[in-house]
């Protein structure tokens, strides 16, 4: 799906949006919000309209955490899986959103299970990006112990992504919690080193790593404003960048 001649060019070819399975229960704080998810699979149309191929990677947290689990007495690995198992769930609800705004997708999962999704293969996930469809990466690397997080970097890096956009629920990345410290400072740019060393609330530190070691850059914004992924698509200064 090539951008006509008359649209902006964007500036990235193709990229991996990092969504937190909170993002998709909206204000009921758990489950699945169907306002959430349309109008995600909104701004994912108007941005693929640009001729952008776009992958995204999405957590489970709004259905279960496989950390606080872990917390509660369960065997780690154990709660990892039963994560992974709910950003399945979390893929199939996006998937469905985003034929229903009119594109086509594909559902490939790090844990097999062919009668919702594909398996995970690299190159099968390329292609589907190079015909135009919207790639969701489920079940994070497939691996215990990962978050998604990890996954979203390491799938990024796989794919030839030109960034990862994370989206949150604050502009950007602050010096600390914006909400706890009224004198945080909101940093439009940092470096990969800056953010470990100050152990700033970006990724995990195996994610941060995986994109310093890449030059992947890294874009923090916030998803609760409606248009804020093709403003950074079309090279806005939205959000934060992480970069070398």
């Amino acid at each position: 799906m090539a951008a006509d001649a008359g649209t902006p060019r964007p500036a990235y070819r193709r990229i991996v949006l990092k969504l937190s399975g909170e993002a998709l229960a909206g204000s009921q704080g758990y489950g699945i919000e169907p306002a959430v998810l349309e109008r995600i699979a909104q701004e994912t149309r108007e941005v693929t309209a640009l001729g952008v191929q776009v992958a995204i990677v999405i957590g489970g947290g709004n259905i279960f955490r496989g950390v606080a689990a872990s917390a509660g007495g369960m065997d780690r690995a154990t709660a990892d899986y039963m994560g992974m198992l709910a950003t399945v769930i979390n893929a199939l609800a996006l998937q469905d959103a985003l034929e229903k705004a009119g594109l086509q997708t594909r559902v490939l999962s790090a844990i097999e299970m062919r009668a919702v999704a594909e398996p995970y293969i690299r190159r099968r996930a390329i292609r589907h990006l190079e015909k135009g469809r919207v790639v969701i990466f489920a079940a994070g690397t497939g691996n215990p112990f990962f978050t998604t997080d990890t996954a979203g970097a390491l799938r990024a890096i796989e794919i030839g992504a030109d960034a990862i956009m994370k989206a949150t629920k604050v502009d950007g990345i602050y010096s600390a919690d914006p909400k706890q410290d009224r004198s945080a400072e909101r940093l439009a740019q940092t470096t990969y080193r800056d953010v470990l060393n100050r152990r700033l609330q970006v990724m995990d530190s195996t994610a941060i790593s995986l994109c310093m070691e890449n030059a992947l850059p890294i874009i923090v914004f916030d998803l609760t404003r409606s248009g804020n992924i093709k403003r950074i698509v079309l090279g806005e200064p939205v959000g934060s960048i992480v970069s070398s």
